[in-house]
């Protein structure tokens, strides 16, 4: 079966709780979004499915095999919040570390395209973030998780995100956080909240009000 399986994780830092039997999975041509306050626990899930962070207790599975550390298996890539390629290396080189299956492709993207040889450091902040997203995204991976991509992107380069996860949705899986509850609701095919430690299915902004996410004056 073709699926990122997570089930009863746990953490803490320094004694305090953050997850506590948190479930959750994606499968390929999924796009699971997930949604929390700050504090709740959305990066350090992303972070334990991807094995940089070891929790109290996890039990993961991907396509049927038990894993320890995500990234291990090659499935899983991780993009984190902030920009985390060294700013002195070209797109060009980068392609070439992150970027197989999938390089035609990317490489027909005008932001590709029309700076291959230029340092990623010296793009626009929105283009570098979107640079980065783009690697994970057209990288060989299977699974992607994406840690609030969205963040500070201009409209329109949120719109180019989008369209990026969506092409190549038949063949990957992608789990998704951010602030906007409005992108993360537009992009994925399910959204799951994070709130007190657990997770809840999320159908509607009636079910963030209901938890709390949203102002119950919300309209």
């Amino acid at each position: 079966m073709s699926e990122l399986y997570v089930d009863s994780v746990a953490h803490s830092f320094g004694g305090h709780s953050v997850i506590n039997n948190v479930y959750l999975k994606c499968g390929v041509g999924e796009v699971v979004g997930v949604l929390g306050r700050n504090g709740s626990g959305k990066s350090t899930l992303l972070k334990i499915i991807f094995g940089s962070i070891k929790p109290n207790y996890k039990f993961i599975r991907i396509d049927g095999e038990l894993v320890q550390k995500g990234y291990l298996t090659h499935k899983i890539i991780y993009l984190p919040q902030g920009y985390f390629l060294p700013q002195y290396l070209s797109l060009e080189l980068l392609v070439n570390l992150y970027v197989n299956k999938y390089r035609e492709q990317l490489l027909a993207i005008d932001l590709f395209r029309e700076h291959l040889k230029m340092r990623i450091g010296d793009l626009s902040g929105g283009h570098r973030r979107l640079a980065e997203a783009l690697l994970m995204i057209y990288s060989d991976a299977k699974y992607i998780l994406l840690d609030e991509p969205f963040s500070q992107l201009a409209p329109l380069i949120s719109e180019q995100l989008k369209h990026h996860i969506r092409e190549l949705l038949p063949e990957k899986g992608f789990i998704v956080t951010d602030h906007d509850y409005q992108q993360i609701l537009e992009v994925s095919s399910r959204v799951v909240l994070i709130h007190n430690g657990c997770n809840y299915n999320i159908g509607h902004t009636d079910d963030l009000i209901l938890h709390g996410y949203l102002p119950a004056h919300f309209v």
